[in-house]
């Protein structure tokens, strides 16, 4: 096929429409990924494990399909997060735990994608059983962010970003609970939206409600993200919290040209210190929206109680889906997760009815703030990319953190608020590093927040920066 990977700098909706019209086939993409992956991965680690022989039996298996039945993906290939299921390929969780396991059947996720013309591929790197914003772990290692092999890409879905960013992928399966569809998004300059709570059905584990983690897409850009979404989206009874199609697709939402009349910009949601650069950057881009004649105000709800919420229910979700683990392998799991799960142990029925009340409390105060302002901006990371070595952030703008996670508030604070968001390419560091602005929509407000995050990238003119191929220390 001529000029081959070329195809890996065209968007996702390109690539569907050359796979509708017959120009390119499932097997010709794979073929392209398999020879770009062999050229750049090696340097990132973004795709630690591959499955191209059972990619090209879904893609044939497809193609003797009507082009017309072929799905919204038509065949595009698509690589999924590590620590989701996918029947026949080895999903390690990034734990020593499960390095060799094989799932004997796909979460209802994967095979709701693949039943939309999704071909899995790959599976992507994460950080051992997602924990902690830098993915790395003791089975693949260390995934590297593009733009500086030295940094870290973030996390948890920190390989599905670097694959975005290096073209080894078009669209991206990601997950989020602490932002881990949008920290990595930030580091690696393209675009992660946590949708909302339900949006996309899942198999349910070790807790029916259990709703602080949700997946969701991952992309170079809003409307091939809003592509992905669509085919993620729908309910299915095994998952009660999951949510139906809604009347028009997320691709004609972003399309729309709807513009928000009244936007706010908050440096740090009242709860965290944010690295001066970083604040200047996503502020700037944020007040570019005035170009478009929309009211940008700096306010933001009250999340006061973030911080502790957070702490508590993230580690009850970890004593409850890990405490086994604990007890039968705890020699092969890293600090932090220990450190997690037993602070979940910890926990009383008190700490944990203060900490649902306090969420209660902050999901009616941004319902609120709602009212009056149609999306919510602030800094998606409050640091640039760091070196990958670090574990995690210990401290910003003089500020010492107490624990790993607490660096996230910024994202976590708009997980607790159970409202959609997602970060937007918005700039670069005097260093050159990407910088991501969160973008918060109303509750249910998937499509209002698309359609908003599509008017501020056309002014922005960030979109078209990636692929890139690996680059060294600058």
């Amino acid at each position: 096929m001529a000029d081959a990977q070329g195809l890996v700098r065209e968007t996702a909706c390109a690539v569907v429409d050359k796979l509708n019209s017959g120009e390119v086939t499932p097997l010709d993409l794979l073929d392209v990924l398999e020879k770009r992956i062999a050229e750049v991965d090696g340097k990132v680690n973004a795709l630690p494990t591959l499955c191209f022989d059972r990619a090209r039996a879904h893609a044939k298996a497809l193609m003797q399909k009507p082009a017309a039945e072929r799905g919204l993906l038509a065949g595009l290939p698509v690589p999924i997060k590590d620590l989701t299921n996918v029947q026949g390929v080895r999903t390690t969780q990034g734990s020593p735990i499960y390095r060799d396991n094989i799932p004997a059947q796909s979460d209802l996720m994967v095979e709701h994608l693949e039943a939309s013309g999704g071909i899995v591929y790959a599976k992507s790197n994460t950080p051992e059983f997602g924990a902690g914003a830098n993915t790395f772990n003791e089975v693949f290692g260390a995934t590297r962010n593009p733009w500086d092999i030295s940094r870290s890409a973030a996390g948890s879905s920190g390989g599905a970003a670097v694959a975005l960013a290096t073209g080894t992928a078009w669209l991206a399966h990601g997950s989020d609970m602490g932002g881990s569809l949008r920290n990595p998004a930030s580091f690696c300059g393209i675009v992660g939206m946590r949708p909302s709570v339900g949006r996309v059905a899942h198999t349910p584990k070790f807790k029916i409600d259990r709703n602080l983690g949700v997946q969701g897409p991952m992309a170079r850009n809003v409307e091939d993200l809003a592509l992905l979404l669509d085919a993620m989206s729908g309910e299915h009874p095994a998952d009660p919290l999951s949510l139906p199609l809604p009347p028009q697709s997320f691709r004609s939402a972003v399309r729309s040209g709807n513009k928000p009349k009244r936007v706010a910009y908050s440096t740090d949601l009242g709860i965290t210190p944010v690295d001066p650069e970083v604040a200047a950057i996503t502020r700037k881009a944020a007040m570019r929206f005035a170009e478009a004649g929309i009211i940008v105000e700096e306010a933001h709800p009250d999340l006061r109680e973030a911080h502790e919420c957070f702490h508590v229910l993230r580690a009850f979700d970890f004593a409850i889906s890990k405490a086994d683990l604990l007890r039968t392998h705890r020699d092969q799991l890293k600090p932090e997760v220990i450190w997690n799960i037993e602070q979940g142990l910890k926990l009383s029925v008190e700490d944990l009815a203060r900490a649902e009340a306090q969420r209660v409390a902050m999901v009616a105060r941004t319902q609120a703030f709602f009212e009056t302002y149609d999306l919510l901006l602030a800094p998606a990371t409050i640091v640039a990319p760091f070196p990958v070595e670090n574990r995690y952030v210990a401290e910003c703008a003089g500020k010492k953190f107490d624990n790993y996670v607490e660096w996230l508030g910024i994202v976590y604070a708009i997980t607790l608020a159970c409202v959609p968001a997602l970060s937007l390419p918005c700039g670069f560091t005097a260093s050159g590093l990407p910088v991501g602005l969160q973008m918060v929509g109303p509750p249910r407000g998937d499509a209002q927040l698309l359609a908003g995050a599509k008017v501020l990238e056309d002014i922005l003119g960030v979109r078209g920066t990636t692929p890139i191929d690996p680059r060294g220390t600058k």
